[in-house]
């Protein structure tokens, strides 16, 4: 009974962190600062990590396109 029980737990953990996951298929946008130009672009996919000039201004994804260039107008790093 008790082997059952923590059978049980055991799985539920497990099956219980799939679900923090961020959806696959929402739309995901981000607010991209290149630190050349000092300017800020929208971009639907992450950037890469290998590129040194090419970050991320904000930590936050937007569910669209109008949310992240609204977002623009705002950050700190966007706007010196």
């Amino acid at each position: 009974m008790k082997r059952g029980l923590l059978c049980f737990g055991f799985l539920m953990i497990l099956g219980g962190s799939g679900l923090a996951q961020m959806d696959r298929t929402a739309p995901a946008f981000y607010v991209v600062l290149n630190s050349l130009t000092k300017s800020c672009t929208v971009a639907d996919k992450l950037p890469r990590t290998d590129t040194p000039n090419i970050t991320v201004a904000s930590d936050t994804i937007y569910k669209s396109r109008a949310e992240a260039e609204k977002a623009i107008k705002t950050l700190k790093p966007c706007n010196p």
